[in-house]
């Protein structure tokens, strides 16, 4: 059974950068698929945030987050890593990592196959 494992997170205020660290147990070769971060803040539909297909690297990123955000992963400790750079108030949320399958229909509709316990994150201005 795939369990992730979130770390990080905190408070920080606008313009500035917090990283978050996911590690995978349960998540071998086999189970090769998109593995990232979804986030919800209150009165808010769930949203995908950043995921990077765990075999190839390829990353995937919410308009909301381009250019700001930067995914990354250690394959061989399983760990995935978001690096969030200039910080605004709208990010705000509680951050879960997600393994989300082969495709990105998870992502696209906010889903997963499994997830973590969540991070909040909290930006002030």
């Amino acid at each position: 059974q795939v369990q992730l494992a979130e770390s990080g997170g905190g408070s920080a205020q606008a313009g500035g950068s917090l990283e978050l660290s996911c590690t995978a147990s349960g998540y071998g070769s086999s189970s090769a698929g998109w593995l990232g971060w979804l986030r919800q803040a209150p009165g808010k539909e769930r949203e995908g945030v950043a995921a990077i297909f765990t075999s190839n690297s390829s990353e995937y990123y919410a308009d909301s987050v381009k250019g700001r955000f930067t995914i990354a992963q250690d394959y061989h400790k399983n760990t995935v890593y978001l690096r969030m750079n200039d910080l605004k108030p709208e990010d705000s949320a509680m951050y879960y990592c997600a393994a989300m399958g082969r495709t990105l229909t998870n992502f696209l509709t906010g889903s997963w196959n499994y997830r973590g316990q969540g991070t909040r994150v909290t930006v002030s201005s």
